[in-house]
């Protein structure tokens, strides 16, 4: 699905010359994928740590999700060359404990997925252009997704999957998952 968007993205960025040197809103489209970017890596990060601490299912769910995380960078990475700008984000990295326990792993996972999509649902109507919109708007709804499967495997019962119809990213783990 990514690779079908991030063709979507490239072309619709603009002819080369016309990119976010010279081009104010596509220079302010940058601007807000580098922050989308340096968010994405935080969160590759976080998944690339945790994958150890986990196993069975859960360990499974991380990996699958590392591997969309990485597609999500690549994407944003297309989207910014498509708009003739330069890559310049990178992520906070913060700091893993070794010997982090599972549930604590899983709860941390969807805390910054939430940020994530908070992040990219508040740029969504920010940028300028529409195929970085799109994309965004994509890497939301990605991210929303990841929430449900990970609430899932903290143990939220299936009534309360589906934090609420709109997922702003605010919602906190209801006590059964935590």
């Amino acid at each position: 699905m990514l690779v079908g968007l991030a063709i979507l993205v490239a072309p619709g960025c603009g002819p080369s010359g016309e990119g976010a040197k010279t081009d104010p809103e596509k220079g302010a489209d940058a601007e807000l994928l580098n922050a989308a970017l340096g968010e994405e890596l935080e969160l590759l990060h976080g998944y690339t740590r945790a994958v150890p601490g986990l196993s069975g299912e859960s360990q499974a769910v991380a990996r699958r999700f590392r591997g969309h995380q990485q597609e999500y960078v690549d994407a944003i990475t297309k989207a910014l060359r498509g708009l003739g700008a330069e890559v310049e984000a990178e992520p906070a990295l913060a700091k893993w404990a070794a010997g982090e326990a599972r549930a604590d792993l899983l709860a941390r996972l969807y805390r910054l997925e939430g940020d994530v999509l908070i992040a990219d649902l508040d740029a969504v109507p920010l940028l300028n252009t529409a195929a970085p919109r799109t994309l965004a708007a994509s890497l939301a709804a990605g991210h929303a997704a990841h929430r449900v499967v990970l609430r899932r495997a903290l143990g939220v019962p299936a009534a309360e999957l589906a934090p609420e119809a709109f997922d702003s990213g605010e919602e906190p783990l209801p006590a059964a998952g935590r």
